[in-house]
């Protein structure tokens, strides 16, 4: 059956890139000038107007500056052995705003027995008769380790709220015990990151067409892709929601445009090597930080995703 399915996605997708607009605008609930936006636009330029460039970083010179960052990213995670600190980033976003790539270049040089990527599937029956948050804790960093949650108890905010996955008993639950759960961890002694990567309607589409013509990132499409695309407005809303119920001083979400992968990637490694005080930091590069691209929610909660 899932094979069926994902068959049916790819042409689904590919209509996109060559089917008649009208059609597939009807289709994906998707505006006719959006798809228009899309298919003419080329590789490297950006194509929502609400992201600051016009072009995306060159690749030399993100090359250069990612090559220094995970140097600094080696040093911390060597701190973090030295000290038995403990941290946990949590990586959320709409499908193909580029979490995974995120997390990638993140570990790609640590140690692995020190630097966890925690993806979990959808909650077994056993699972579902837990405490919602009991499964994610299972997954928590020991002392001297660092956890990355590729999505997280956030899912219950977002995909579960839009898709009908909970009930509304469910998710307020949730929404009455996410902050004191996160001041909790804190508390605790874990240093806690949360990224949402913030990437626009156009690109996302760009993205999708992507996968479904590279054999090697077909996997990552699923049924769930095309419901998304049908139900933009629904997830704006329920992530403005989940920022501003759970946005606090303690547990800030750290907002990153991520039309520009590239650039988001670095931003992202250049937060959390200022937030924490490690041996041998290299501030000259970490310091230049793109206040564009990156900052709290309060920050961008005027400007459209």
């Amino acid at each position: 059956m899932q094979s069926l399915e994902n068959s049916h996605l790819l042409k689904q997708l590919r209509k996109l890139a060559e089917g008649d607009l009208t059609e597939v605008s009807e289709e994906f609930s998707v505006p006719e000038q959006v798809l228009k936006t899309v298919r003419n636009s080329n590789r490297e330029e950006i194509i929502s107007k609400n992201y600051p460039y016009d072009m995306k970083i060159k690749r030399s010179a993100y090359e250069q500056e990612k090559k220094i960052l995970q140097i600094e990213m080696v040093k911390l995670q060597n701190w973090v052995k030295k000290t038995g600190s403990k941290i946990i980033m949590v990586f959320e976003g709409r499908d193909a705003a580029g979490k995974g790539g995120a997390i990638k270049r993140f570990t790609e040089h640590m140690n692995p027995r020190g630097a966890r990527v925690v993806a979990l599937n959808k909650p077994t029956q056993t699972e579902q008769g837990q405490w919602y948050f009991q499964r994610y804790i299972n997954h928590f960093p020991t002392e001297g380790e660092i956890v990355l949650f590729d999505r997280s108890w956030y899912n219950r905010a977002g995909v579960e709220r839009v898709m009908g996955f909970c009930t509304d008993e469910e998710y307020n639950t949730f929404f009455n015990q996410v902050t004191e759960f996160e001041k909790m961890i804190i508390n605790s002694g874990v240093h806690l990151f949360k990224f949402w990567f913030s990437v626009s309607r156009e690109e996302q589409i760009r993205r999708f067409i992507a996968r479904s013509t590279d054999p090697l990132k077909q996997w990552k499409l699923s049924p769930m892709d095309v419901a998304s695309l049908g139900k933009w407005h629904a997830y704006t809303e329920a992530k403005r929601i989940m920022f501003e119920r759970t946005d606090i001083d303690e547990s800030p979400w750290v907002i990153v445009k991520s039309d520009d992968k590239k650039r988001s990637r670095l931003n992202a490694m250049k937060h959390v090597l200022n937030a924490l005080e490690y041996e041998n930091k290299n501030e000259d590069i970490i310091k230049s930080v793109d206040r564009n691209l990156l900052g709290r929610y309060k920050d961008f909660s005027n400007q459209k995703e």
